[in-house]
């Protein structure tokens, strides 16, 4: 897909995942006893609080420019401290999962819009269409992806949650590591080309739950 030729169905449902997706993690903590996002004025639908200068405006940029197959990006990270939290381990969990339940919610309002397409103006359905339709895809990418189990990620606060110490504890102790390991697990499939080989491993794990939540979708949108 040339996403130079569609960016203006795909700003919109960009800016509102990963809006939301923070917005939620916040929203959580502060009704679990943690207000230090809401302070800082971060539980907002306002998408200008949360965008990240790279994250959500360059990385997304580079790669339409680069021809990438995917489009990715993320927004500021929502501050939390749980130490303020009622059950600092439990409510942690609780936090980690708003973010990508966020994402799994957008992807059933995007499929549920689709009902309503029928009664617009064919430019206006046709450009709704094209907004459900990659709303379905990025938020399905988000919630995959932040699930991965690699702190920082939401997946990585889940799993140490909710693991033993004696796996929890280690784990923890990668989060100051945990985008490195992220970069490398997106640069692997460039080496992979270098050395005729198929190192394409991180989407090799995403695709099956990325499937799994557009089908979601496909379960909800109009016959």
């Amino acid at each position: 897909m040339n996403y130079l030729q569609v960016l203006p169905v795909i700003v919109l449902p960009l800016l509102l995942a990963v809006t939301l997706h923070e917005a939620a993690h916040g929203w959580v903590a502060s009704k679990l006893g943690d207000n230090t996002a809401k302070m800082l004025g971060r539980v907002s639908f306002n998408p200008f609080v949360h965008i990240d200068p790279f994250g959500t405006v360059l990385l997304p940029l580079l790669l339409l420019i680069s021809g990438a197959p995917f489009l990715f990006g993320y927004a500021k990270p929502v501050p939390i401290n749980f130490n303020n939290l009622h059950h600092p381990r439990r409510d942690m969990v609780l936090v980690a999962l708003a973010g990508p339940m966020a994402n799994i919610l957008l992807v059933i309002c995007a499929a549920l819009l689709l009902h309503i397409v029928g009664f617009l103006p064919a430019l206006a359905g046709k450009w709704l269409v094209g907004n459900i339709i990659f709303a379905v895809k990025i938020n399905a990418i988000l919630a995959a992806f932040n699930m991965l189990p690699i702190p920082p990620l939401d997946g990585g606060r889940v799993a140490v949650g909710i693991l033993p110490d004696i796996i929890a504890r280690p784990l923890s102790r990668l989060e100051p590591y945990g985008m490195f390991i992220i970069i490398g697990l997106f640069l692997l499939p460039a080496l992979g080309q270098q050395i005729g080989m198929n190192l394409n491993i991180l989407w090799a794990v995403l695709q099956p739950a990325i499937d799994l939540v557009e089908q979601l979708a496909v379960l909800i949108a109009p016959n």
